[in-house]
């Protein structure tokens, strides 16, 4: 089977969404409207830290700061293996626009079983709720 690795950035509020964190909903592929934490795969001879921030700037026109990794997500999908390196991560410049993504939401602590989240994503949300 084959592997995929990919980043996702579980990124903190501040301000108004302090101890809450940014949730996306895709809006393209075989896994649509699924609710994910954003991020994508990692290239070739790239660190995770820097295809993390390289993902945010193309999805969500921000830049980030990448801190402590969270989690390493193995999940097997019916046709791949995903490797899911998670980092908490910080807004340093932007809005986070959606350039890819249908919606987005913050998310508290009580509010992470709001949206239909990715298979991948379920365990991860488990261990979330401990830490926030």
């Amino acid at each position: 089977m084959k592997t995929v690795k990919v980043v996702a950035a579980i990124i903190r509020g501040k301000g108004k969404n302090a101890g809450k964190i940014f949730a996306t909903q895709r809006g393209y592929g075989e896994f649509k409207d699924g609710w994910e934490f954003p991020g994508g795969k990692v290239e070739a001879g790239e660190k995770p830290q820097d295809a993390l921030k390289r993902e945010i700037r193309e999805e969500l026109d921000t830049e980030i700061v990448v801190g402590e990794l969270v989690d390493t997500v193995e999940y097997d999908y019916p046709t791949f293996h995903l490797s899911m390196q998670c980092y908490w991560s910080e807004v340093i410049n932007g809005r986070l626009t959606l350039l890819e993504h249908e919606a987005a939401r913050w998310l508290g602590k009580h509010d992470l079983d709001s949206v239909a989240w990715l298979p991948a994503d379920l365990d991860l949300i488990v261990k979330l709720k401990k830490m926030l």
